[in-house]
């Protein structure tokens, strides 16, 4: 059955995505960081490297600290110098940790935290660095990989490099991913200004979720806004639940790391 026409609220939901919508495929892809992340240290009963767990507690710990301390709208200036000096310090850890433990899943960790810090502070070019050597670490596991790789597409995106970006959200990715990286894909188009290519990265997305009984609202409306036409999903309870109306206005905040 087809959608009905698009509302006359289409264009404040567009621009609400606009705002929104990169938060929100993070929200995603780092909700499934976290299932992955834990099926990897499951899978991998190596010598837990203590010293390195402990580093890597104190640098979650300071980051749900910043996330929290960043989300008050009424800090002066010594609350604003305080909070830069503590992601300065964080930095600092991470980069720490980096050096001595650059091969370990706590190092790739790390570096995810230090991605989102820059991208909540439109750092952007400085996020696809970070990614990137978080993409070098070879912790043998395609889920960790086919998330970094497309956080990195994503981060490239939004520092405007458009063909970089396109070059590794067009990876091949575990089965699990395509849905997240035909989304991808369509945005990168649309910024790309090629339309149809955009509508058909969509469409494949959308058949991917149908199959898998997942329903995405974002891409929904990005659909909607390009005129398209769908099947409504009729949704089961999956692994990884869309965000709230709430959630979804929240900054990256909402990190999932583990394990």
């Amino acid at each position: 059955m087809a959608q009905p026409p698009i509302s006359p609220s289409a264009d404040n939901s567009m621009q609400a995505l606009k705002q929104y919508g990169g938060y929100i495929i993070t929200v995603i892809l780092l909700a499934l960081a976290g299932y992955f992340g834990w099926t990897y240290w499951q899978n991998n009963h190596a010598r837990v490297d203590t010293v390195a767990a402990d580093q890597y507690a104190d640098i979650r710990r300071a980051s749900d600290e910043i996330n929290l301390a960043s989300q008050n709208p009424d800090l002066d200036s010594e609350a604003q110098a305080a909070l830069t000096k503590d992601r300065e310090t964080l930095t600092g850890q991470i980069d720490s940790l980096v050096k001595s433990h650059g091969s370990s899943v706590y190092a790739w960790q790390a570096l995810m935290i230090k991605a989102r810090q820059q991208m909540d502070k439109d750092d952007f070019k400085a996020a696809a660095e970070s990614l990137k050597q978080a993409l070098a670490i070879d912790l043998g596991d395609d889920g960790l990989k086919a998330i970094t790789r497309l956080r990195y597409a994503e981060a490239l995106l939004a520092s405007g490099d458009n063909d970089a970006a396109m070059t590794e959200a067009q990876s091949e990715m575990p089965d699990a991913f395509v849905a997240s990286q035909q989304i991808l894909l369509g945005d990168i188009y649309l910024a790309k200004n090629d339309k149809a290519a955009a509508k058909k990265a969509y469409e494949n997305a959308w058949a991917q979720l149908t199959e898998r009984e997942e329903s995405r609202a974002v891409l929904a409306l990005k659909m909607e806004s390009l005129g398209m036409t769908f099947e409504p999903i009729r949704e089961k309870n999956s692994l990884i639940q869309e965000p709230s109306a709430d959630f979804e206005a929240l900054s990256a905040e909402s990190l999932v790391e583990s394990p």
